[in-house]
């Protein structure tokens, strides 16, 4: 592979413009189309299979008037009782005819009929239903819904519309352009050179420019949830810098020691280009495997951020050298382009070992803090083991209360009209208003449904921890009910889980009727135990997966080994400090959150399968070192700390890029982006800089030899994919390297 792309590489620099013109007609192209195919984003979980998937799917072939989006508009009085006098019961008789009448409005309940009004009589609540579902509502209707009752309020009443209509797609804005910024500003420090780091950040804004247009284009035929292309974008944008600073810093490198353009573009693209091909096929397999865990909304997730992901790779490994010809020696610091200009000859296979003097003439610099920090590292390896254990333990203390729901209103930014309906809805009523059931019978007959409506009803009514059961509503044909339940405690109280499961088993023992209960809140506990079901089996086939394929790369069995407890070692501390965070609520505030809250269901096996991308990234570029020089004739700790003084300025530069582009979605007021980006940042952070080049050396120098061990048996039977350039040195070794 590493000799592929090695003449791959060169002919992207010789052809340097036919390769820029033809991603820029890429990116074009796939921009008109995004313009003109793209197609509105889902905001609704569909989960085949559950109870409450199929009572909705009933519900839209037998009762489609129930099965469309609801909202719901509270109302609060100035004071108590006014709901009672004759101008509070016109004004709320005047809102409800004004949202009935609201375009893609089926009907709305007078609360007076469905004596939706609290005991106080200052609190009323409207309930309105639509022609379509969620996603089928456009901004104009959304909009007109939203300044309901304007006339009242402008009489001192307050007017809350809310309701699962309200759900829009997160915007993208200024705040996340805070992350590039910093990942710009660590280019210019790692590089020392503008126009190494403006080329690196053009390269990868291309890369993710042509793959977000891509998954728009898409998206006219393939439902998106909302969600997805913010991942599609947060991962694009954080692997599409990394791999072509890893190519560009390697190409830096070969430059300084002598060689032509052409050679070093080449040489970097055979060995770093290796690894960064190898380290994206592990991040799109991790997320194409989400497919695996058969949720359709996960899966099309996994799928947009894979798409992003290689093309970033596709770009790092032909745009790049592309761009890096344009550049020439300008990619280099003043400082150096003449020692690089004017330097000796490389050693004939282009890559100078570690003891050796460098093209330049001078021996190599072991200064750094690289070398330094490796040094200690290994010299101290058992202290530092067991005090990168304890600290990693610490923060995966609060990981077993983590506890898994659906985004509600509740969780919402204070102030956005989705929160302040929540919070009047609650003040007014309580909590189980805000997260409604329902119970749908249905037989092939009126008069079995009519016999059994009120039978479930009863059960229902007497389940512990039901407020209230409304009548049952029934389709023109009779067959089908729909009975509105109110739980006494909120949507993600586990109280309400506990519920959901009573009420089914009450009543699946009657007869003559199928009796489903759904609702957004039970589609939501539906959702969150499939995907906590699914969790250890993905776990356990990314953790497999791991292994065997760092031991292609490393012929080694205890290393994989090693790398995939580290990997269960970063996934462990940053569920917990995730769930401290946004569950408990601890330090909340200095990352905006207004409400902690249950973990959104999908983020737990969304986290596994992109950290363990990125976890091999550091992985193979830290390792591989040092198993190359190894292999050379290093000792095994010189090696370690070989690879660590070589890889650690990089590997840091690439973690602090990522973190600075997850942490900046932080700072968007969706808390479902919220806590992926603060937990996609936090997993880089301590992979890299505890696991990968803490852990990593100390174990590695405490294996010693016994690393590099594997059974001859395994070795003949594993295919050579030379990650490190081992066929690459043996092509270059009859030819001298071309200087300037």
């Amino acid at each position: 592979m590493a000799t592929l792309l090695y003449r791959l590489g060169r002919a992207s620099l010789r052809h340097r413009r036919l390769v820029a013109v033809v991603w820029l007609v890429v990116l074009v192209g796939l921009g008109i189309a995004a313009a003109t195919l793209r197609g509105p984003t889902a905001s609704n979980f569909t989960m085949p299979g559950t109870e409450s998937q199929r009572a909705i799917d009933l519900l839209a072939e037998r009762f489609p008037a129930a099965s469309g989006a609801t909202g719901t508009i509270a109302v609060k009085a100035p004071a108590d009782g006014q709901l009672a006098t004759p101008e509070g019961q016109a004004l709320v008789k005047q809102v409800t005819q004004e949202a009935a009448t609201l375009p893609g409005v089926v009907g709305a309940v007078d609360p007076y009929q469905s004596q939706a009004i609290s005991p106080n009589g200052r609190y009323a609540l409207i309930q309105v239903q639509f022609a379509g579902r969620a996603d089928d509502v456009t901004d104009a209707q959304r909009d007109a819904y939203e300044k309901v009752g304007a006339q009242a309020e402008a009489k001192g009443w307050q007017i809350a519309p809310g309701g699962e209509v309200l759900g829009g797609e997160p915007e993208v804005g200024s705040t996340e352009a805070l992350g590039v910024l910093v990942a710009a500003i660590v280019l210019v420090i790692t590089f020392g050179s503008l126009v190494a780091a403006g080329m690196t950040m053009l390269n990868a804004l291309i890369g993710v420019g042509v793959g977000m247009a891509g998954l728009f284009a898409l998206s006219g035929t393939i439902e998106l949830t909302s969600t997805a292309p913010i991942l599609a974008l947060m991962l694009g944008l954080a692997v599409g810098i990394d791999y072509s600073l890893f190519i560009t810093s390697r190409h830096r490198q070969h430059l300084i020691e002598g060689l032509s353009p052409e050679e070093a573009v080449g040489r970097a693209v055979g060995t770093a280009g290796s690894a960064v091909v190898f380290a994206g096929a592990t991040v799109v397999i991790a997320l194409a495997g989400l497919a695996v865990v058969d949720i359709p909304f996960l899966t099309v997730m996994g799928l947009a951020a894979a798409g992003t992901v290689t093309v970033a790779v596709l770009v790092a490994i032909t745009l790049a050298p592309a761009l890096l010809g344009f550049a020439g020696h300008r990619v280099l610091p003043r400082r150096l382009r003449r020692a690089g200009s004017t330097a000796g000859a490389a050693p004939a296979n282009g890559m100078a070992p570690a003891e050796e003097p460098t093209g330049s003439g001078t021996a190599e610099d072991r200064s750094g803090f690289g070398f330094r920090w490796a040094h200690l590292v290994t010299r101290l390896r058992v202290p530092v083991i067991l005090v990168a254990l304890l600290g990693l333990g610490l923060l995966a203390v609060p990981a077993p209360d983590m506890r898994l729901a659906l985004p509600d209103a509740s969780t919402a930014a204070a102030g956005s009209p989705a929160r302040v309906n929540n919070d009047l809805v609650q003040e007014g009523f309580g909590p189980g208003f805000t997260g409604r059931l329902a119970v749908v019978v249905t037989s092939d007959s009126p008069q079995a449904t009519a016999a059994a409506a009120p039978q479930v009803a009863k059960l229902v009514q007497a389940t512990d921890g039901v407020l209230a059961v409304a009548p049952p509503q029934t389709d023109p044909t009779g067959r089908t009910a729909l009975l509105g339940v109110i739980p006494r405690s909120g949507p993600t109280d586990e109280a309400t889980e506990e519920l959901v499961h009573d009420i089914r088993r009450q009543v699946a023992g009657v007869d003559g009727a199928d009796v489903l209960l759904t609702g957004a809140t039970a589609i939501g506990i539906d959702v969150s135990e499939k995907l906590s079901d699914a969790l250890p089996v993905y776990l356990l086939l990314v953790v497999g997966l791991s292994i065997l394929l760092l031991m292609l790369v490393f012929r080694s069995v205890l290393v994989p080994v090693k790398a995939a407890l580290g990997f269960l070692l970063t996934v462990a501390a940053t569920f917990g400090i995730t769930v401290a965070v946004f569950q408990e609520g601890t330090l909340a505030g200095l990352v905006g959150l207004d409400t902690p809250g249950p973990l959104v269901s999908f983020l737990p096996i969304l986290l596994i399968g992109i950290l363990f991308g990125l976890a091999m990234d550091y992985e193979v570029f830290l390792v591989s070192r040092m198993r190359e020089d190894y292999v050379h004739g290093d000792t095994a700790r010189q090696a370690t700390i070989n690879g660590m003084g070589h890889g650690a300025r990089v590997v840091t530069a690439a973690a602090l890029i990522m973190i600075s582009v997850f942490g900046g979605f932080v700072f968007l007021d969706d808390p479902v982006i919220k806590s992926m980006g603060f937990a996609l940042a936090a997993g880089v952070a301590i992979d890299a800089f505890v696991v990968r080049m803490t852990i990593v050396p100390a174990v590695m120098s405490l294996l010693n030899t016994a690393a590099w061990w594997i059974p001859r048996w395994l070795d003949k039977i594993l295919p050579n994919v030379d990650v490190e350039g081992e066929g690459l040195r043996a092509h270059l070794a009859d030819k001298e390297p071309a200087k300037v």
